[in-house]
């Protein structure tokens, strides 16, 4: 064994390790809330951060609420997405939070990274408009008439200032690392791919004003979709992410697809390194490797979400439940809804 190969063996390690961290900063979420923050030395009891982002935070300690937030609605619109899918995003009390099954470049690590990298700039971009922030608030660059003809007023969401957070908080790690290694450019490129999600569709929203309901002027402003239509976009990127590899273009190192017969991936599709595991089995030796036994499946379906595929070939258990709905709902006047309580029964299958 070379000095040569073991020094290349120890830089593989440290890269790994980074790249483990490198989503740390999720596990604000497990914090009810940061925004008792009111000095510096605040940031540097947080778990998670880095110390560049120890760093930003010391110079933004009013935006760090929303980012919990962010990291909140990143795990929440993970979960709901990958809810009937093998490996359903769960969460470890531990860092990472969605344990070492990111660590490796999956396509399950490309969505984790781009949802991520979305859900700070929507959070952060949705308190500037509410006011909560000094640092920022509407959009004012959108202002008076458009092509169309209609008012810009309103308050415009100033996503440009939640993007550029986004881009240098989240990114921070990898940018650190001087862009050369593989996995750095795969984080880079989904952290992207996530952000453009929202900023690809946002959306003019109006309202008409005249006498009775007439539309004699129109305001309007520029809005964020939904955060479940921008999940709804990176889980359709995600089922056609892109397996790359890095090659030197010139002076560059970049991403390439790994078989040259598929065409170049765009700049808000998701890219990934390695094959994914098939999740069947628990590992204790990969935290959060939690396999599928136990997990509910719909026996009539051929989808993922069927016994066959979610239980991996091993079967499944069925048993009758009891459960109570709301039923028979009238509405009484004036105003509220009134309903029964129904009991039924239901078949539970579950994974062997």
């Amino acid at each position: 064994m070379t000095e040569e190969y073991v020094l290349r063996c120890v830089l593989m390690l440290c890269c790994a390790l980074l790249s483990a961290n490198a989503s740390n900063w999720l596990y604000l979420a497990k914090l009810s809330s940061v925004g008792s923050i009111r000095d510096e030395e605040t940031c540097e009891r947080l778990r998670g951060l880095i110390q560049r982002q120890v760093q930003i935070c010391k110079r933004s300690v009013e935006v760090m609420d929303a980012v919990r937030r962010g990291a909140q609605l990143a795990i929440d619109e993970c979960q709901f997405q990958f809810r009937n899918r093998r490996w359903n995003c769960s969460t470890l009390e531990t860092m990472p939070v969605f344990g070492k099954v990111v660590t490796q470049g999956t396509r399950e690590a490309a969505f984790v990274y781009a949802i991520s990298a979305a859900s700070v700039a929507f959070a952060v971009t949705r308190a500037c408009s509410s006011g909560e922030l000094e640092k920022c608030g509407c959009d004012h660059n959108v202002h008076g008439v458009s092509q169309e003809g209609f008012q810009w007023s309103g308050c415009s969401d100033n996503i440009a200032y939640g993007v550029a957070f986004s881009q240098s908080f989240v990114d921070v790690r990898e940018r650190s690392k001087g862009q050369s290694s593989s996995r750095a450019l795969m984080n880079l490129h989904n952290n992207e791919a996530g952000r453009k999600a929202i900023l690809s569709h946002m959306r003019v929203e109006c309202k008409c004003h005249g006498v009775s309901g007439s539309c004699e002027v129109k305001t309007c402003w520029k809005a964020m979709p939904p955060f479940r239509k921008v999940g709804n976009i990176i889980k359709e990127k995600f089922d056609g992410a892109t397996e790359v590899e890095q090659r030197k273009v010139g002076t560059t190192k970049v991403l390439v697809p790994r078989n040259s017969q598929f065409k170049p991936h765009t700049d808000e599709d998701l890219v990934y390194l390695d094959p994914s595991p098939d999740f069947c089995d628990h590992d204790p030796r990969t935290p959060g490797m939690l396999g599928t036994v136990g997990r509910q499946c719909n026996r009539t379906s051929k989808a993922i979400d069927g016994c066959e595929l979610m239980c991996c070939g091993r079967g499944f258990q069925t048993q009758e439940v009891e459960v109570v709905d709301r039923c028979s709902c009238k509405f009484h006047w004036c105003c509220y809804v009134k309903c029964k309580q129904c009991r039924k029964m239901v078949e539970i299958h579950t994974c062997r």
